[in-house]
């Protein structure tokens, strides 16, 4: 028995061992240069900060800078790379964006949904969970109000990231290296508003309170409440948002204090689900005002 135990072991390593070995004469024989220059381009700009230029690229991968010319011009149209004014390139947030609505938006979606349906009803309000991707603020989910009223947007509306809540929350918990390469992506798909520093400064306001509270630009009566879903590494990878509107036939409905409260609780819990620290980022940021 023992023998025989060994002997099929043995044929079992022998033939990983072929299989192995077949792998890599395939992956020589059906080498495809062109995407392999196109990755090494993408892995190198991911791993460093600042950007670089064509030749600086050229260098670090042991290139003529003339072979990567069409490839970074073809990345940067597509959407992948963004080039600076200075001719450096960097990685834009495309790649991040697609990994967004792959398998772990599915996954936080599918966290996000018990919670935000206690969210509506305790608040007695609606709400929404939105991401960012290629260059828009996009809706994820959404959880009606639990009684007759209130205001709810569609599960794939986009939406401005300049003029509301979930936009602001998307921007503000980002760094601001982060923050320009999502308004360049914006602006290369629809058109940008000319942007202040009055705008920047309200997000880093917006960073320092934990939420967003501003009235709707697109209806009247409406104040958008958001707050950050934060990932492991302190930065915002969605919004909730509750567009709260005055329920004045239900006195126990909550105010918009208490609304608040219930919102930026449920965000947390999101938060670390997603496996966010949230005390020492909120120990953090107490130190940093």
């Amino acid at each position: 028995m023992k023998v025989t135990i060994h002997l099929e072991w043995a044929n079992l390593g022998e033939r990983l061992a072929n299989d192995i070995g077949t792998e890599q004469n395939n992956g020589e024989r059906y080498r495809a240069p062109a995407l392999d220059k196109g990755l090494d381009i993408l892995e190198l700009l991911a791993s460093v900060e600042g950007g670089l230029t064509q030749a600086e690229i050229a260098k670090r991968l042991g290139r003529n800078p003339n072979e990567f010319y069409r490839m970074l011009d073809r990345l940067v149209r597509r959407g992948y790379v963004t080039r600076t004014d200075s001719d450096r390139y960097s990685l834009s947030l495309k790649l991040f964006g697609l990994a967004q609505m792959h398998a772990p938006i599915r996954r936080i979606v599918s966290y996000a949904t018990p919670l935000m349906r206690e969210l509506a009803e305790n608040s007695l309000q609606a709400n929404q969970l939105v991401v960012f991707d290629r260059g828009a603020a996009v809706v994820i989910a959404q959880q009606e109000a639990p009684n007759y009223w209130g205001i709810s947007i569609r599960v794939g509306s986009h939406i401005s990231l300049f003029d509301t809540g979930s936009g602001h929350i998307l921007l503000a918990f980002r760094s601001p290296e982060e923050r320009e390469m999502m308004i360049a992506e914006n602006a290369r798909n629809r058109e940008t508003p000319k942007l202040t520093q009055d705008f920047y400064d309200r997000l880093d306001q917006i960073r320092e309170r934990g939420y967003e509270m501003m009235p709707s630009v697109q209806t009247a009566g409406v104040l958008n409440l958001s707050a950050p879903i934060l990932g492991p590494d302190g930065k915002a990878f969605a919004a909730l948002t509750v567009p709260y509107i005055t329920i004045i036939n239900t006195p126990s409905a909550p105010d918009i204090s208490g609304t608040i409260e219930l919102l930026r609780r449920t965000a947390d819990e999101l938060s670390r689900l997603a496996g966010a620290d949230i005390a020492h980022q909120a120990k953090s940021s107490s130190l940093e005002t």
